[in-house]
């Protein structure tokens, strides 16, 4: 299924606000003098995109009531967009390893440590929901886990730029999608022993698409990431980073699946059950942690405008 045709995703025709000397304020301003002084910040970057950002508003009042599964209000979507600002803000610390800043818990690390003992890398599949950063961290401040990341080209140059700007010296391996070589760098990574990461719940705008159940509503999501897995037989483990308030967050790692052994007339089959169960782990963090779903767009609105038309 082709969810998208020649359109543009919408969270590319309406992309993430940045402001780059904004950034680098924030960054004098939280490592001069703390993060408490720099967390006070927050409270107007959360309110200006509470009063000035409808679209991102709107997207986050209709997640918001379904996962809350009850109508959200004002308050709620503040809270939504404080925990996107502070999960951005807590880059600053954690790219600078300030580690002890942090009250990190990891459940689930010994299966990505089994799946990388053979010397051959793993792939990661998330979500844009809670701090990646705190992930990548995790493989800094312990040996053996090394993770790059692959993402849309556009906003691989944006990270870059903005993870520049908060440390120059911070060594990032970031991997642009969308780019002919984009499989043979993944590959190489892999065979280097290195764990991938990839976010599964946004289009490029050409993606073939599975529609899944998604807090109780079909919701197209890529078959990209999933049919990469599958072609470079790798293991591929849920991973979430939630940012559960104050100085806390909770790493999660989850077998997905693994297609190491899949031959390739079961492939499809073997990638359908894998996003089904995709879509069962993204709700299942997504119930634990509300507010940390990033996805300020309307993930499900393809599937409700074709199911409009039908009945037409």
């Amino acid at each position: 299924m082709n969810g998208a045709g020649s359109k543009r995703a919408e969270w590319r025709r309406n992309p993430e606000r940045s402001n780059m000397l904004m950034l680098r304020l924030m960054t004098w301003i939280s490592l001069r003098l703390g993060r408490p002084a720099g967390r006070v910040v927050l409270y107007g970057i959360a309110a200006y995109f509470l009063l000035f950002a409808p679209r991102s508003r709107a997207a986050s009042r209709l997640y918001l009531q379904r996962v809350l599964k009850r109508p959200a209000g004002w308050r709620d979507i503040y809270r939504h967009f404080f925990c996107f600002a502070s999960t951005i803000h807590d880059r600053v610390y954690l790219l600078n390893q300030r580690f002890e800043l942090y009250d990190i818990q990891v459940v689930g690390e010994a299966l990505v440590q089994e799946l990388l003992s053979d010397g051959q890398g793993v792939l990661l599949i998330g979500a844009h929901m809670g701090s990646f950063e705190a992930i990548r961290a995790l493989g800094r401040h312990r040996a053996g886990l090394t993770v790059a990341m692959a993402m849309y080209e556009e906003n691989a140059r944006k990270i870059n730029q903005m993870l520049s700007a908060i440390n120059p010296a911070a060594q990032q391996d970031v991997i642009g999608l969308g780019q002919f070589d984009s499989m043979l760098k993944v590959k190489e990574r892999l065979e280097q022993g290195i764990a991938v990461g990839i976010l599964a719940d946004r289009m490029l705008g050409a993606d073939d698409t599975q529609t899944v159940s998604l807090l109780g509503h079909p919701a197209p999501l890529p078959t990209g990431p999933f049919r990469m897995a599958a072609i470079l037989r790798r293991p591929v483990v849920f991973m979430v980073g939630l940012y559960m308030g104050g100085n806390r967050y909770e790493i999660h790692f989850e077998q997905l699946a693994d297609f190491s052994a899949v031959p390739a007339g079961q492939r499809q089959r073997e990638i359908a059950g894998a996003m089904a169960r995709y879509a069962g782990l993204l709700e299942k963090y997504c119930e634990r942690a509300p507010y940390n779903w990033f996805n300020f767009f309307d993930v499900w609105q393809k599937t409700q405008n074709a199911a409009r038309k039908d009945q037409e």
